[in-house]
């Protein structure tokens, strides 16, 4: 219960009677976003075999939709703050919604890839406005911490129904069917949000200058395309101009940004030690992950042969633990200290992470299991912690700027670890034996190798698999233990960083 004897910001809480039916709104949101993100894993071995994708068009199936996202957030974020979070929420669910029955239906890997693109616009509407929104409505800190947590939660609890309804959906109809669910959740969302979500901007927002849009953009895609051809096919003029072209579109931008008298991102932001701590932590922890996660379904289906409902609820431990540690991560921190919450989190998924190394095609659940359960509670620790370092470390009408700050982290994290990561197990997987006779697109995913091995005579058909899925395993353990790297790194990282970061009382 909240105290009217509390101070006059926790007054202003109270006087707010629908904030908690507020916030229910906010979450459906998130999950329609991390629903979206994980059917994807899942419907990848059934859009592999209709739409015949390269190895290098399903990684961008796979990866294009946060590069995106990823160039995106900053100026959207700056955008709510000025035309209003709730407005622009509700108009990105909406394209969203819509975005989501042009995947359902794609017909070609470039259409899918187009889809996932334009996917990527309107989800860039959606995670800065709801932290945002969670910010200007939860004025005392206990409750904003909680808050937060809730909504890290309904993110990780999206990622467990996203497998569970996906793999059924992928049993009983087509793979476009597991982007159609989005259509229920984006109607109620858009239906009671309009009723219940309160209005907040930025009351001196100053013009949206697009100069630092186009330069925002250009920077981070052309950054992350850079590192994803670089780790597809090396180091070659082409990412090599990419990379350029996208330092120093950024550079362009940071210098117009402390220029301008109201930038679309505030650099000073990051003179907060608290700030830029947790949005490395972000950073890294999401590349460590990422890449290994995009795998995990292919290797639950494709190499353990789990049929689509059993492989989403394989991964539930997950989520199971994201939540569970969600919701008192914010009481943690305060008992403890919010370095050792969010340490002791990225360290946890990181000896989980090398515990996969070992990962073989006949790998019992049991060991499977456990340490997704770990990679979940350090994950919802870690997450929510910083989520909540970052929300307290700014004034309310730069929420929806530093809300985005922290999604572009987790965006461009997600795609560096599909493009490094996910580049590792592909070049790995390429290299296998193949019997003669073998169509060239086996050696493009290992989808293709199934798809070929239908074909073919029984022996034959057994050797390839044989071959195509010891090699996609190799790649996936050297890919777990370059991210139980990443993540051990980041721990200790993160403990120098936050040291003597407190969350409100």
């Amino acid at each position: 219960m909240t105290s009217t004897l509390r101070p006059a910001a926790t007054t202003e809480a109270v006087q707010r009677p629908g904030r908690w039916l507020a916030l229910s709104v906010l979450v459906l949101a998130v999950l329609l976003v991390a629903v979206d993100a994980t059917v994807l894993g899942l419907a990848t071995p059934y859009i592999s075999e209709d739409l015949k994708p390269t190895g290098t068009q399903l990684l961008w199936i796979g990866d294009v939709y946060s590069f995106v996202i990823a160039g995106l957030l900053v100026s959207m974020g700056s955008l709510g703050d000025r035309i209003g979070r709730k407005r622009i929420l509700l108009l990105g669910a909406t394209a969203f919604g819509a975005m989501s029955v042009l995947n359902a239906y794609a017909t070609t890997p470039e259409l899918m890839i187009l889809a996932r693109a334009l996917l990527g616009v309107a989800g860039a509407t959606l995670m800065p406005a709801t932290l945002a929104l969670i910010r200007n409505i939860f004025h005392d800190p206990r409750e904003r911490s909680l808050a937060v947590g809730i909504w890290g939660a309904t993110a990780s609890a999206g990622t467990a129904v996203g497998p569970i309804v996906g793999g059924f959906l992928l049993e009983h109809f087509w793979w476009g069917s597991v982007f159609l669910i989005n259509l229920p959740v984006m109607a109620v969302l858009v239906l009671v949000g309009i009723k219940l979500l309160p209005e907040s901007r930025n009351p001196n927002p100053g013009p949206w200058d697009m100069l630092s849009v186009v330069l925002s953009l250009v920077g981070m895609i052309a950054v992350v395309y850079a590192v994803k051809e670089a780790a597809s096919h090396g180091v070659t003029g082409e990412p090599i101009a990419a990379g350029l072209l996208g330092a120093a579109a950024l550079y362009a931008f940071v210098r117009r940004q402390l220029t301008l008298p109201t930038p679309l991102l505030d650099m000073r932001l990051f003179h907060n030690r608290g700030f830029s701590g947790a949005v490395l932590a972000d950073l890294l922890t999401i590349l460590g992950l990422s890449g290994l996660v995009f795998f995990l379904s292919q290797y639950l289906q494709l190499v353990q042969d789990r049929p689509p409902l059993e492989a989403g609820l394989a991964e539930l431990p997950a989520a199971v633990g994201a939540v569970a540690a969600g919701l008192v991560a914010g009481a943690t921190a305060r008992r403890y200290s919010v370095r050792a919450v969010v340490s002791g989190g990225l360290a946890a998924i990181g000896l989980a992470l090398a515990s996969l190394t070992v990962l073989d095609e006949s790998t019992g659940y049991p060991v499977l299991g456990a340490a997704l359960l770990v990679v979940g509670v350090g994950a919802g620790f870690s997450f929510t912690v910083t989520a909540d370092v970052i929300l307290s470390s700014v004034p309310k009408d730069q929420a929806g700027a530093a809300s985005a700050v922290s999604e572009t982290a987790y965006e461009l994290g997600a795609a560096l670890g599909i493009a490094v990561l996910g580049s590792i197990v592909t070049g790995v997987y390429r290299g296998f034996t193949a019997p003669p006779g073998t169509p060239t697109g086996a050696h493009e995913s290992l989808g293709g190798a199934v798809e070929a091995a239908s074909g073919m005579p029984m022996n034959t058909a057994q050797d390839l698999l044989a071959s195509a899925r010891g090699a996609f395993v190799d790649g996936l353990t050297i890919a777990a233990g370059a991210g139980a790297a990443v993540l051990l790194a980041t721990a200790l990282a993160a403990w120098f960083m936050l040291k003597n970061q407190r969350l409100g009382l």
